[in-house]
């Protein structure tokens, strides 16, 4: 195989544009000339792999033209430069044909590990290039394997990494299921370029919404507000921006298709949508879907609603673990307080009991 074949190989590989690894080619190469005949000055090398020859390219070095021959490793005089080319002038360059075979053991090292360090960074800046865009956006991948509680997805060419803080407990991630990630950041390691991706963020949802509903991308649907418990249940508000369309309506889709689509996504995640209000009383009735509200009293200060719901719709409103209240006081920002129309009444009598309840 030769230079060529090699290059095309190693960019396909390493998802790097072959322009981009000749350069890194060249510069290693330069770093090794200077090493090999004791330069200081500024040396550039050109390499030409489609010329052929026994080694399957040719390296030329290109002399600056000078009247005074200082450093004859980068410098030509202008006497022997117009021998090979004769309207050359001082301060043009002129190109010489180099035997790489030439080049000492110590050159060949430092050829070698320049060339490897070359190709790091260009690897980093392509895994930057490509995420850098992606940030704080949803990308599709593959699980490839484990490292220790750190699953590895192989995003495009990049192995992204989804640690375990960032996983859903009841989701499995074994070796070739497809998944979406959402992309949190790029980080610099001591080995390299890392990406973080999640499962867990609020944001994954709200971009799947954006994904899979075309009224959300076209902003005639607004998703106002979204509070997830990963992997259990999420709730999402939105509102539309044409009395014509029914938000929630949108969103659900013909037969609850729509969300289903992401529901299967989650792993089966149960998805609330609600539709959001300018109005607090209405919001947070809205937020403790599915269970009915008979009263709400709002304390604007304290930013509190006490709600009473009928008695058989208490546990509902609270839900399993008080899930379905610590959502919907998430999804509003307001803290909710829940009473069954019973222990409402109880409170109230109390209070009439009360010494501060007889004098008012």
């Amino acid at each position: 195989m030769d230079i060529w074949q090699q290059l095309n190989q190693i960019a396909q590989e390493r998802d790097i544009p072959v322009d981009e690894l000749i350069r890194e080619f060249e510069e290693a190469l330069a770093v090794a000339y200077k090493k090999f005949v004791g330069s200081q000055g500024d040396v550039t090398v050109r390499l030409d792999v489609k010329s052929g020859g026994p080694t399957g390219y040719k390296l030329y070095v290109q002399k600056e033209v000078v009247g005074e021959l200082l450093d004859p490793s980068y410098q030509v005089a202008v006497t022997d430069a117009r021998r090979k080319k004769p309207d050359v002038e001082i301060g043009d360059f002129v190109e010489f044909e180099i035997d790489p075979n030439r080049f000492g053991r110590i050159a060949a090292q430092t050829f070698k590990q320049v060339l490897s360090q070359k190709m790091r960074e260009a690897e980093h800046r392509q895994v930057h290039d490509t995420f850098a865009e992606k940030l704080n956006d949803v990308v599709s991948g593959t699980v490839t394997r484990r490292e220790e509680q750190t699953v590895l997805v192989q995003v495009n060419r990049v192995e992204a990494e989804l640690p375990k803080w960032e996983q859903v407990p009841t989701e499995r991630y074994r070796p070739n299921d497809r998944l979406r990630v959402y992309v949190l950041r790029v980080e610099d390691s001591r080995r390299g370029l890392k990406v973080i991706v999640s499962r867990t963020h609020p944001n994954l949802l709200r971009k799947l919404f954006e994904l899979e509903i075309p009224e959300i991308a076209e902003g005639i649907v607004v998703i106002k507000a979204v509070a997830r418990e990963p992997g259990q249940r999420s709730k999402v508000a939105v509102v539309s921006t044409d009395e014509r369309v029914d938000a929630v309506g949108a969103c659900v889709g013909q037969r609850g298709s729509r969300v289903q689509t992401i529901v299967d996504e989650l792993f089966d995640e149960k998805i609330d949508i609600v539709p959001w209000s300018e109005d607090p009383k209405t919001f947070i009735i809205n937020a403790l879907s599915p269970a009915k509200v008979n009263s709400i009293k709002l304390d604007d200060e304290a930013k509190s609603a006490y709600v009473v719901v009928p008695d058989t719709q208490l546990s509902l409103a609270i839900g399993k673990g008080g899930q379905n209240v610590r959502l919907a006081a998430r999804l509003t920002e307001w803290k909710i307080d829940i009473r069954s129309e019973t222990q409402a009444a109880a409170e109230k009598a109390d209070e009439k009991k009360s010494p501060e309840g007889a004098a008012s």
